[in-house]
């Protein structure tokens, strides 16, 4: 508890399942917020949000927390947030515009690390220098498109801009977009927080200023912190750096109550589509307006309806979805959202027709009418409450920290002034549920009060239109030619010195002396391990390898089995069998019964393939199967008994299951290309290196994804029986498992094993198999719909075991931090640019992220090999760039996570002594090495070059001499 004279202690909630204690304090002066998770995790994470509500789409919101990050009052350099991720050992550092906040977190297991971040993060948000040249890089500008001649066409500019020009290609973006404009007619959420790329141009900088000074005080803001911190020193530290120079804001930012529609409506809406074939491409999905997302129990409930309704497709909602003849698959936005001030549930169809609307609507309704006529069984309510308990126990933290996700997770209540540790503290609020769920007429009750009988429901379709991407191109061409006419030469004159003025500013060096850092003295020498408790001998029936850490009463269990020697044709379904594997029917069950069974006993089920090369020769594959699943350790004998029968007895036979899936997988990877462009762009150009980077393309990139859709256009023509026939094929192939994972606490772990030696009483593993690969030739200039480009540029280079692997991972972050940077993202107005070694694959690789340019950013890449070899020392960006890889290497995960990484990564090869080899040369690396290595591998190279780009570009890949294909 603080002794701090400026914070008042509100209150303490203790936290038994997730072993944390939240503890809430107030500025007296200011009125700022804080709330503390206490726990003895490693890892401190912290968080300042402000409240942002903008009532317009220029996002000015989105704009600031991009400027704000440019240099502030204490430190006056121009990019002091990227310069920090060189200077330190930070396990997350960002910042991130929500619908109604803005939020600058980060995490580090380095206490000065800790506070070096804090100090930056508190100057940067209450003392922002938000200087206009810096809008202009961020935000946007107008420049002439050839630089200082004012004869030349105008366009716009910045780095905003052409984010989020990258973003709304996405047609779930501008779905999710456009359902909430009308679902909320008259709050903030009618907006679109992050910009629409045409409207962000209408943002001035004075408007900026006037944003910045209203929202970016204490009295609007919100910390949070998590970890083993000293809440004394970090109040000392509010108080004496940020909020002694404040007085209490008397205007109070919040978001009111949503009006709502006396009956419901119907909008349609149309999307860009460069295909003269817009059948199958309509999206209809139905939004209701519900309760406060602060009203826990509100919120439970509406959670328990959405899992009971849409969770697995035995789900009577998604069942109905799955089945129906009216479009392909379900929506990707179905589900509960319930971050924003009032919650919303939405349903509905993708893959679907204009014409369908009403019927898609009336399937939603009359399915929810019988739940309500006829309820479900009790069963089903079970299997989700089941769920909520499991999400509730579980430990996180391997995509981002376990801190982070928590604080996350109660952000919204403390931004609409509600209790965080409510939103933390589920187990009394899922005792009272569960109490309520034994009213045999709780799910008709709920179903009939909160969506059948609810008035405010918008029916939104969203179509395709061959001509609106280029309407919205014509009419900024328009909009720009308009201002052009009416420039005057003085106008012109000013155009042009703001972009040598900005050009300059780029260029100008700053002194990295005046931020504070960490140095290579503060990392630990040593890799991170986790030996495993035990692995069973010869006698056992099943080889077992067993890790015991803290899981919080969830067991972690994967089988493993060698991949068999299979064809070409066979390797190409391997993703979509895995996908299907714990998504059919088995046991003599179909799957409908199957889904319900899993909901119902484990937390999740799936499937993957790893395939790599060796670690000294990616020319030399080999692959394994993995099935995987969690449960809570009172399951172990029914989740093992699942996982068993799963794997033995699984059946391809249910076609239009099948079907259904393949249209799953076929939405979600087309949906998922502009937001990982630039992932494919590298797998494209590293493609025809070796074998392990040809065949991660075929099975993970653009031509993958090009062949599950001509899969699903063949299986549409002549019915799913050649789906069937090739799962059936590959999985006869593949043998019983041949050894075991097993991750448990040291409560469950005997019976965690016993349970699973019971299923298993002899396995035979066949020896392992070189595998074939035949590497194919692919092209390299992709043409999606994207408004932006994604380009990469790959190089053969080295594997993990070489000792130039390490030094060439240190080059890749002295090109992206010291020059690929700044000309790509600020100067060429990309969203981002970097370069990395990839050792598994033995390529190094340049890379840009929904990118404006294509010829200027590869000649950006070979710029930055020169500027490496004309520099005459470089310790200092040596170290930046190990700190930053070192970070990453140190990144903690969940408990269970970083148990299988540590199995994987033995069995694969990629040893403790391998990893702590390579640390060694990380932090020994020389200038002299880096050079050498720059001019070994990069320096006059042609490596391959790779672009995802728009559609009509062809003339570009031309000017390349790049190969085309067109998804």
């Amino acid at each position: 508890m603080s002794s701090n004279s400026a914070f008042r202690h509100i209150g303490k909630t203790r936290v038994e399942s997730l072993n944390i204690d939240i503890e809430h304090y107030e500025h007296i002066n200011t009125g700022a917020v804080h709330y503390h998770l206490a726990t003895e995790h490693d890892e401190k994470a912290f968080i300042v949000a402000v409240r942002t509500m903008p009532h317009d789409s220029t996002g000015v919101a989105h704009i600031l927390e991009h400027t704000a990050l440019c240099g502030s009052e204490k430190y006056p350099v121009r990019d002091p947030f990227f310069m920090m991720t060189r200077r330190s050992l930070n396990t997350f550092m960002n910042a991130m515009t929500s619908s109604d906040w803005t939020a600058y977190p980060f995490a580090s297991q380095n206490d000065k690390d800790f506070n070096n971040l804090l100090d930056v993060y508190l100057d940067a948000v209450f003392f922002s220098r938000l200087h206009e040249l810096d809008f202009a890089q961020e935000g946007h500008r107008i420049e002439f498109s050839e630089e200082g001649n004012p004869q030349s066409p105008l366009e716009y500019k910045g780095v905003v801009f052409n984010e989020m020009k990258g973003a709304m290609s996405s047609t779930v973006s501008q779905l999710w977009q456009g359902i909430s404009a009308h679902l909320f007619p008259t709050t903030t959420y009618h907006y679109n927080s992050g910009g629409e790329p045409a409207e962000i141009t209408d943002l001035t900088y004075e408007q900026l200023l006037s944003f910045y000074r209203t929202h970016y005080h204490p009295s609007n803001a919100i910390f949070m912190t998590f970890g083993s911190i000293d809440i004394d020193e970090l109040h000392d530290k509010l108080e004496s750096q940020a909020l002694s120079r404040f007085e209490r804001q008397d205007k109070q930012w919040r978001v009111e109550p949503e009006k709502r529609y006396p009956a419901p409506i119907a909008v349609e809406q149309r999307y860009g589509i460069d295909s003269e074939d817009l059948s199958a491409a309509t999206h209809h999905v139905v939004g209701w307006l519900l309760g406060d997302s602060i009203d826990l129990d509100a919120q439970l409930e509406a959670h328990l309806v959405s899992q009971v309704l849409l969770d697995n497709s035995a789900s009577p909602l998604r069942r109905a979805l799955e089945e129906t003849e009216l479009g392909g698959a379900p929506s990707p936005l179905c589900g509960l959202e319930d971050s924003n001030r009032e919650m919303s549930f939405m349903c509905g169809i993708e893959g679907s027709e204009p014409e369908h609307a009403e019927a898609v609507e009336q399937l939603i309704i009359d399915t929810l009418q019988k739940v309500a006529d006829e309820g479900v069984d009790q069963s089903m309510i079970d299997a989700a409450l089941h769920q909520l308990e499991l999400h509730q126990r579980e430990i996180g933290g391997d995509h981002y920290p376990y801190g982070l996700q928590l604080i996350f997770n109660s952000l919204p209540a403390a931004t609409h002034y509600g209790d965080p540790a409510g939103l933390l503290n589920l187990d009394p609020a899922l005792e009272t549920l569960r109490e309520r769920t034994r009213n045999p007429q709780f799910m008709q009750e709920a179903v009939t009060r909160l969506l059948l009988n609810n008035r405010h429901r918008v029916r939104f379709t969203l179509r395709p239109d061959d001509g609106v991407n280029a309407e919205a191109k014509r009419l900024e061409e328009a909009q720009l030619q308009r201002i052009r006419e009416q420039l005057s030469d003085d106008d012109c004159q000013q155009l042009i010195e703001q972009a040598e003025a900005l050009k300059a500013r780029q260029a100008q060096e700053d002194d990295p002396g005046i931020l504070p850092q960490v140095t290579l003295a503060d990392v630990r020498p040593e890799v991170s391990y986790m030996a495993a408790d035990a692995s069973t001998d010869n006698t056992a029936a099943m080889p077992v390898t067993e890790y015991t850490v803290g899981t919080n009463g969830i067991i972690y269990q994967q089988l493993l089995c060698d991949l068999p020697t299979l064809s070409g044709e066979q390797l190409t379904w391997l993703p979509f069998f895995t996908q299907t594997w714990s998504e059919v029917g088995a046991g003599g069950n179909d799957y409908l019964h199957q889904q319900q069974k899993q909901t119902a006993l484990v937390g999740s089920l799936t499937s993957y393939a790893s395939i790599k090369g060796q670690v000294d020769n990616p020319d030399l594959l080999s692959g394994y199967l993995v099935m995987s699943g969690k449960a809570l350790s009172s399951r172990s004998e029914d989740f093992s008994a699942l996982m068993k029968e799963t794997w033995g007895s699984a059946t391809f036979d249910e076609e239009n299951r099948l079907l259904d899936l393949l249209t799953h997988a076929k939405s979600r990877r087309e949906q998922g290309i502009t937001g990982s462009g630039h992932s494919l762009a590298m797998s494209l150009a590293a493609a025809p290196l070796n074998a392990a980077a040809n065949i991660a393309n075929e099975l993970g990139g653009l031509p993958q994804i090009r062949r599950v859709k001509e899969r699903w256009q063949q299986a549409q023509q002549e019915g799913a029986g050649f789906i069937s026939s090739a799962l059936n094929e590959l999985y006869t192939s593949i043998t019983t498992p041949a050894e075991a994972l097993l991750v448990s606490d040291e409560q469950s772990r005997n019976a965690h094993r016993e349970a699973l030696l019971a299923q298993w009483n002899s396995v035979t593993a066949p020896a392992s198999q070189p595998m074939n690969w035949r590497n194919t030739d692919p092209a390299t200039y992709w043409m999606v719909d994207s408004q932006v480009n994604f380009c990469a540029w790959a190089f053969p280079t080295v594997t993990m075991d070489h000792a130039d692997a390490p030094v060439l991972a240190v080059l890749s972050g002295i090109l992206r931090n010291g020059h690929l940077h700044t000309a790509i993202r600020e100067r060429g107005g990309a969203y981002g640019a970097g370069a990395a070694q990839d050792s598994a694959l033995g390529c190094f690789k340049f890379y840009s992220y929904r990118d404006p340019r294509v010829e200027g950013t590869f000649a950006d890449f070979a710029a930055s090999v020169d500027w490496v070899l004309n520099r005459s020392n470089g310790d200092d960006l040596i170290e930046q760039s190990v700190l930053g890889l070192i970070g990453g290497m140190d990144r903690p995960g969940s408990p269970a996570g970083e148990a299988k990484q540590y199995f994987h990564q033995d069995r694969t090869g990629r040893t403790r002594e391998l990893r702590q080899q390579f640390r060694e040369r990380l932090l020994a690396t020389q200038w002299s090495d880096i050079q050498r290595v720059a001019a070994q591998y990069l320096q006059g190279q042609n490596g391959v070059k790779a672009v995802v780009a728009p559609r009509g570009t062809q003339s570009v890949a031309e000017q390349l001499g790049l190969k085309v294909a067109e998804y």
